[in-house]
């Protein structure tokens, strides 16, 4: 592959339009300093620096379509409460839309509450509900997207079991899609891990393919091989990719292919699945090829591993990677 092509693919993402659906978070930290123990309890107190407000979850995957350029549309759930108005603001700053945003007064907004000391995790506070959102709810989301369904051109299911993507909304979403020539990508977690039958793209990491196989699954080639063969029997994706860390990832499209790792240089990997599902869906959307795809959308995971924090994948710097890499002499 020669420059001029890999300019091209990278441009061609933009206008094309993605919707991703799946559960927002909003991701808090805390920073500070430890300089004492309480004498209340045997606990560490934090003397607070600064916080910090970041988008997570399924609009972390919005965050990296819209970098690269595409017009996206997030679907989600928030709450009513402060954390909703806070990711109201987020959205704004990076000019996401928020069209796609439902309301539900019951449930808290997902918020991940990060406490940290000289860069080190103290503690977490989660404040969510994981249980299944109802009918209503679910025919609101459904509805939304058959508005704009003929306008598409690659919708990202982004599972963090939080209670949206429950079963009959999956089985849904893949019809409507499979009906209009829209293709479905999918980063699922354990609960209704095999309910994305049919799907395009399925992509796990290794450890969620062997808890949901009920299987020990060693990162080698033969191993993960072998998991991939027993998970297209019951998921039959068109094509499945296994993110695998440090050996980093395989392809079962019919035949197997594994990319190594892009980048030996890792500050953080937050966020590195986000990047990979959301470059993987640009380029189902614009018709790669499935091997340039994930070599490119590996590629994209290497450069965000390289900051700290969960970060989108940067255009200039995703050409710049991509031509040392992929360019032939």
């Amino acid at each position: 592959m020669d420059k001029q092509r890999i300019e091209e693919i990278i441009a061609a993402f933009k206008g094309k339009r993605v919707a991703v659906i799946g559960d927002i978070m909003l991701d808090k930290y805390i920073f500070g300093h430890v300089s004492r123990i309480s004498p209340e309890y045997p606990v560490p107190v934090v003397d607070v620096t600064h916080e910090d407000h970041r988008l997570g979850g399924a609009a972390n995957v919005a965050l990296n379509t819209l970098s690269l350029g595409a017009e996206t549309i997030l679907f989600g759930i928030t709450g009513n409460d402060s954390n909703r108005t806070t990711l109201l603001e987020l959205f704004k700053t990076h000019s996401l839309s928020c069209q796609g945003l439902i309301s539900d007064p019951s449930r808290p907004t997902t918020c991940k509450t990060r406490i940290l000391s000289q860069n080190h995790h103290i503690t977490r506070v989660d404040f969510e509900k994981r249980e299944d959102i109802d009918d209503s709810t679910m025919q609101q989301v459904l509805d939304a997207l058959e508005e704009i369904i003929g306008t598409i051109d690659a919708i990202v299911l982004e599972d963090y079991n939080k209670g949206l993507l429950r079963e009959e909304l999956i089985t849904a979403i893949i019809s409507t899609a499979t009906l209009h020539g829209v293709p479905v990508l999918v980063d699922p977690k354990m609960k209704n891990f095999f309910a994305y039958r049919g799907c395009t793209i399925f992509k796990p990491n290794l450890s969620e393919m062997a808890a949901s196989l009920g299987i020990p699954i060693k990162n080698s080639d033969r191993d993960v091989e072998e998991a991939c063969l027993l998970l297209q029997e019951k998921i039959e994706a068109e094509t499945l990719i296994v993110t695998r860390s440090e050996k980093g990832i395989t392809v079962y499209d019919g035949s197997f292919t594994h990319i190594p790792v892009s980048s030996l240089e890792v500050a953080d990997v937050s966020g590195a699945g986000d990047t990979v599902i959301g470059t993987l869906a640009l380029g189902a959307a614009t018709g790669l090829d499935t091997l340039t795809n994930a070599s490119i959308a590996n590629i994209a995971a290497g450069t965000v591993c390289q900051e700290v924090g969960a970060v989108p994948v940067k255009p200039d710097r995703l050409l710049k990677a991509c031509s040392e890499k992929l360019c032939r002499d």
